[in-house]
C-alpha cells in the first residue's frame, strides 16, 4: 500500500463523514422525532452500500482498490456505530429503557440485513 493510496482512503473517509453530517442535518431538520432517527438511517444506508460494493467486487469486477476506497474510506467515514451506541446510552439515562433496547436491537440487526439486501440487489443478475 502506497502513501498515495492511504491518502486517497483518508480523502474518501472525509467525504463519507461530510455526507454523514449533511444527511444527519437534513433528517433532523425534516423529522422532529424523539428518537435518533438520523443515525439509524445513516447506518442502514451504509449497510446497504457495503452489500452493493461487496457484490460489485464479487460479481462485476470492481477491483480491490475500488472496494477499499468505497468501504474502508467512504462508507467507513459515513457510518457511525459509535454514535448509535452513545445514543442507546442516552436513551437509557433518560430511563427510556424500552426505546434504548429497541434502538440497540435495530442498530445491531438491521444494518447486516441491509448489507445482505444490497449484495442480492447487485448480485450476478444485475
Amino acid at each position: 500500500m502506497t502513501i498515495t493510496f492511504t491518502l486517497l482512503i483518508c480523502l474518501c473517509g472525509g467525504l463519507g463523514a461530510g455526507l454523514r453530517y449533511l444527511l444527519d442535518t437534513l433528517v433532523k431538520a425534516r423529522w422532529q422525532v424523539d428518537l435518533p432517527l438520523s443515525t439509524m438511517i445513516i447506518n442502514l444506508l451504509a449497510g446497504l452500500g457495503a452489500g452493493l460494493v461487496a457484490a460489485l467486487a464479487t460479481f462485476h469486477g470492481l477491483p480491490n482498490w475500488g472496494r477499499l476506497l468505497l468501504t474502508t474510506g467512504l462508507l467507513g467515514g459515513f457510518s457511525t456505530f459509535s454514535t448509535a451506541v452513545n445514543e442507546v446510552l442516552a436513551l437509557a439515562r433518560q430511563r427510556r429503557h424500552l426505546a434504548a433496547l429497541g434502538y440497540l436491537s435495530a442498530s445491531i440487526f438491521l444494518p447486516p440485513l441491509l448489507t445482505a439486501l444490497g449484495f442480492m440487489l447487485a448480485g450476478p443478475g444485475m
